[in-house]
């Protein structure tokens, strides 16, 4: 039996082989420690410098790049810091659990406003102006949602968050490299592996100004913030990475715009859940009348697709984010997400379009 289509970008990201090559030296052969004074140790320093300098190329202009373990730990770290400061929190209610449950974590004291969204999975900026308390610690809105796709009014937030007093994180995990992120942000997490880099590695961007205090204690490794040795391998991974979606931007945006296009028309019976409008279109999340979205997984083994976020697979809490855009439970149970990107070849969704379609007539 061959590798299944696979259309679960949203998840993750086949590696790229260019950032594979990147990566090889530095498991294999260059064995320095970054943080060590010698010939070897300064080369690994070297090579985490010119990933950080990559990955910032992408980032609005006046701020930092923090190592981290991915995004999950980048938001975490951000919670943490403004955990202390004073006001509330605020997010949107389609934001990832890593933003949520961070927030309630931390902060269990702390109350969490949460921001609507419309029917179209936009955080409504009317209702956002009454939701948002007029004292705030930290507003938290993704670039682009997981699930749906929709891409979040976040410089207008951004400003909100401001007028209020407050910080703005920016989980940028679906958009870094593929949607530009506002200037005005305070804070950005992202992981590698979204952008076809490795897995286990990811950065917090951080404007200048702010100071954080570690979460992890040790030896101060990365810039007084995160210990531990950082991997030049998995730095590396994600600097290529970067640097081939800045490369590749134009490239990709239009090959995946023609994948979308074939899937609509491939999916012409289904409906479509969020903004056709606002959306990054490697994201296709639908649903359509009598169909079990669970059974279809089961049955489709030759395909890699999804029937929400990976991180709250098996849970089996329906989708928050569906339920936010104000799905009903037989529209909830028969969304399916179809992800899509820099590998997918259009027969990928040709082949999986009509094999999907058959077992959804049952």
């Amino acid at each position: 039996m061959g590798q299944p289509i696979y259309l679960d970008y949203q998840a993750t990201t086949p590696i790229d082989p260019d950032v594979f090559s990147a990566m090889e030296p530095w498991l294999r052969d260059k064995a320095g420690n970054p943080h060590s004074a010698h010939k070897m140790g300064r080369e690994a320093a070297a090579v985490i410098e010119l990933a950080r300098d990559r990955i910032a190329a992408l980032m609005p202009k006046n701020g930092k790049v923090i190592f981290t373990s991915g995004a999950t730990e980048a938001i975490n770290l951000v919670v943490y810091n403004i955990a202390r400061n004073e006001g509330a929190f605020a997010a949107s209610s389609i934001e990832h659990a890593a933003v949520h449950d961070a927030m309630t974590g931390h902060a269990p004291d702390k109350p969490l406003h949460m921001l609507p969204v419309t029917s179209e999975g936009l955080v409504d900026l009317n209702a956002a102006q009454t939701a948002m308390p007029p004292q705030c610690a930290l507003v938290a809105t993704m670039l682009v949602n997981n699930e749906i796709g929709t891409i979040q009014p976040v410089e207008a937030l951004a400003d909100m968050a401001h007028q209020r007093g407050g910080l703005f994180l920016c989980d940028a995990v679906q958009g870094y490299g593929r949607v530009d992120i506002p200037s005005n942000v305070d804070f950005v997490a992202i992981s590698a592996h979204k952008i076809h880099g490795p897995k286990g590695i990811g950065a917090l961007w951080v404007r200048e100004g702010i100071s954080l205090s570690p979460l992890i204690y040790g030896g101060g490794q990365e810039q007084g913030v995160r210990s531990g040795t950082l991997s030049p391998a998995l730095c590396a991974g994600m600097g290529a990475a970067a640097k081939i979606a800045k490369e590749r931007a134009d490239k990709d945006r239009a090959h995946v715009a023609n994948l979308y296009q074939r899937a609509l028309r491939e999916f012409a019976d289904w409906h479509i859940n969020g903004s056709t409008d606002e959306r990054y279109k490697g994201n296709l999340n639908i649903w359509r009348d009598g169909v079990d979205s669970a059974q279809l997984l089961s049955s489709l083994r030759g395909i890699a697709f999804s029937a929400g976020s990976a991180c709250a697979s098996g849970s089996g809490r329906p989708s928050h984010v569906l339920k936010a855009i104000g799905l009903d439970k037989s529209a909830l149970t028969s969304s399916i997400r179809l992800g899509f990107g820099r590998f997918t070849r259009e027969d990928d969704i040709v082949q999986a379009a009509r094999a999907i379609n058959m077992a959804a007539k049952g």
